[in-house]
């Protein structure tokens, strides 16, 4: 298949301050923070960066979320050594304190009747709290869509947890890897054996007795449905149906009642990103077993270096590669983990991969198709100003499913309604 153009390749990977990508992305609301990095009113600030944006987040003493520019107008010291007191943040060179909006209120060597700090005002970006996300739409806020509906966020708190980790490699070919589902069968196979959040579902034997799936792409309002098919018993087929809502968010098919894992993936700069992973149950709480095993970095979840969110395994200590493991078929590639056997990877084709390089064949049309649709939406709105798909909160409202179907039967046709959300309804699995 045909290989990317550097120019195109630099397009999708670009999402600084007026890139075409980088526009795209502030079309969106998308994860900041984790709201556990904000846990009190008055609580430390904390560094943000996003789209190659440098900012610091806050929470005022009247509990009042702020992402302003890191930088106090002054001159430009680091408001994140500010103090957080008396419903802003102060910077400690000089004294000069801002709000949530950005909006300086104080300059103490400006005289009581001076107006001059009505004229300071730093950029900032809303902050709001879904679930135990923080989000932020950093594009115009006149164009500002409605807060953000995917499932996970929306469930009771008993039936979800959500993790983050710093990846060291653009955001594109860590999203790549969400929505491949040939590699499992290799990669994570002794994931699917042993991990607690993967094993014991029938759908597993059919991913690790067929490596050759046959994929099908079909197009979504507001991305894609990619559909990996495998043989299953005689004169059935076993399909496994990830959705990819724009611009980049995934959602791994279910595995028998596993919670449901899934992904956002967030430029940090073009090197380096956040990947937030989620698992939530649609219809019941998830047991302390199942939250446990997430905190201690099974299943889609990293355990990360204590007070951070680094990896502990990371590519300064190689992964903790267990080549011995590796022998006795314990874990596919040596390294342990389902996250960090994908980001390992990842992280291995350089900070941006240099897809000029690539030999794609067809079980990769789903990559294909998604960087067609984002190439397209981020010209479309660079030139004629066309709104993205995936902004439309109805857009987000979508599930992944596993299903057995009779080979005749169209995955899609058969699974429209298992892949909508529909409250007190579980999620279609095998």
């Amino acid at each position: 298949m045909a290989v990317l153009r550097k120019d195109i390749n630099e397009l999708l990977t670009q999402t600084g301050p007026g890139t075409p990508m980088g526009e795209l992305f502030r079309q969106y609301w998308i994860p900041a923070l984790l709201a556990e990095e904000l846990p009190e009113d008055d609580c430390p600030p904390v560094r943000v960066k996003l789209l190659s944006e440098r900012m610091v987040a806050f929470r005022d003493s009247e509990g009042r979320y702020g992402l302003i520019d890191e930088f106090c107008a002054h001159r430009g010291a680091s408001l994140w050594f500010g103090r957080n007191e008396g419903s802003g943040l102060r910077c400690p060179y000089h004294g000069w304190k801002y709000d949530v909006t950005g909006q300086c209120i104080e300059v103490p060597s400006e005289a009581d009747n001076s107006s001059f700090c009505q004229n300071v005002q730093l950029t900032s970006y809303p902050l709001v709290k879904i679930g135990d996300v923080l989000w932020t739409h950093m594009g115009d806020a006149a164009t500002r869509p409605p807060l953000p509906e995917f499932e996970w966020v929306h469930v009771p708190a008993e039936q979800t947890y959500t993790s983050k980790r710093w990846q060291q490699c653009n955001w594109l070919q860590a999203f790549e890897g969400g929505i491949d589902s040939s590699h499992v069968t290799f990669l994570h196979s002794g994931g699917l054996k042993t991990d607690p959040l993967f094993k014991g579902a029938k759908g597993n034997e059919y991913n690790l007795n067929d490596t050759k799936p046959f994929f099908e792409v079909a197009d979504s309002e507001g991305g894609l449905f990619v559909g990996a098919r495998r043989n299953a018993e005689e004169g059935r087929y076993y399909w496994r149906i990830t959705p990819w809502v724009m611009p980049a968010f995934t959602m791994v098919p279910p595995r028998g009642d596993h919670p449901v894992h899934g992904h956002f993936w967030v430029p940090i700069d073009d090197e380096n990103c956040w990947t937030y992973s989620f698992d939530y149950h649609p219809v019941r709480d998830l047991s302390e077993t199942e939250r446990q095993a997430m905190i201690d970095g099974h299943g889609v979840h990293s355990k990360n270096i204590p007070g951070t969110y680094r990896p502990m395994a990371n590519m300064d200590n190689d992964y903790l590669i267990d080549r011995e493991a590796q022998k006795r078929g314990e874990t596919y590639s040596g390294v342990a983990g389902i996250a960090m056997q994908d980001a390992s990877l990842q992280e291995s084709m350089g900070p941006i991969v240099d897809r000029s390089k690539e030999r794609l064949v067809p079980a990769d049309s789903g990559i294909i198709k998604a960087r067609q649709k984002l190439r397209k939406a981020a010209i479309a709105l660079r030139d004629e100003g066309v709104k993205p798909p995936g902004v439309d909160p109805a857009h987000q409202r979508v599930r992944s499913a596993a299903v057995v179907l009779p080979q005749a039967e169209s995955f899609l046709d058969s699974c429209r309604d298992a892949v909508k959300v529909t409250p007190g309804v579980a999620q279609t699995s095998v």
